[in-house]
């Protein structure tokens, strides 16, 4: 049983199956969805003149869709092919395998706490998709960070059981960002006080900040981390800091993201 709504929002990319081809469009079940049947219309199956539906797509294709409409009184929901680019495309079929590589750890954590997956629901699950987006998000998190999630989650036996199932299947993902810095002070200490407000950058955060000399005045500053917005944060409070120090000195600075 899927942990989302019993129907998508229209607008929604959707991962589906084709299941019957007909001159006038084709009929995909929604596998996010409890393979609910859906529909795209001949002429959202690409732009331009489509002649041979087959041309396009086959029966058993896994598509990526968008939602134009739905009627949940009906049951009825209306499909578009053409209303999506590649990167789109790529991108939730990328999501989507995430998810299903998550329930499948979701049902090791249902194994060791000796309960059906279904009832991991209601216990855990949702308020974890609640919480982090998405249930493989839940499960990167806990690889990356395990004092934080076990903080975030309490001692429960189901985030003891979520957090080994995290470590023995997840390698926590990786981001590294930079951007350039450039500070200047001509004063007779003016060496100096370009080193302190460097330093001021790497004290922010010693194990993710790393200051790199590129040629005076300029130096790159390199953020490592496992989420994106986390080690955005830290870059602006590195160079923030950094200028902040230089100009208490009479120097100036400026920071270029790259």
């Amino acid at each position: 049983m899927p942990l989302r709504a019993e129907f998508p929002d229209e607008g929604d990319l959707v991962v589906g199956t084709v299941t019957s081809i007909r001159n006038f469009g084709a009929f995909v079940t929604l596998d996010e969805y409890a393979n609910r049947e859906a529909f795209i219309h001949l002429s959202e199956v690409a732009t331009g003149w489509v002649k041979y539906i087959r041309d396009h797509i086959r029966e058993g294709q896994k598509i990526v869709a968008r939602v134009l409409r739905v009627d949940t009184g009906k049951g009825q929901i209306d499909l578009s092919l053409k209303r999506i680019n590649d990167h789109q495309r790529r991108e939730r079929i990328q999501s989507w395998k995430n998810e299903q590589r998550a329930m499948r750890l979701l049902g090791l954590v249902a194994q060791q706490l000796k309960i059906e997956p279904d009832q991991t629901h209601a216990l855990f699950a949702e308020s974890l998709v609640e919480r982090y987006g998405s249930l493989f998000q839940a499960f990167e998190a806990a690889s990356a960070d395990a004092k934080k999630f076990q903080k975030d989650a309490g001692k429960s036996p189901w985030a003891t059981a979520v957090l080994k199932v995290a470590r023995e299947n997840i390698v926590p993902p990786h981001v590294a960002i930079t951007g350039t810095l450039e500070v200047t002070d001509a004063g007779p200490n003016g060496l100096e006080a370009v080193r302190a407000a460097l330093l001021e950058a790497e004290k922010v955060d010693p194990e993710s900040v790393t200051v790199q000399y590129v040629g005076a005045p300029r130096y790159r500053v390199v953020v490592s981390g496992t989420q994106y917005k986390h080690a955005e944060e830290i870059l602006r409070r590195a160079t923030e800091a950094a200028l902040a120090r230089i100009k208490e000195t009479g120097g100036q600075g400026t920071f270029a993201r790259a």
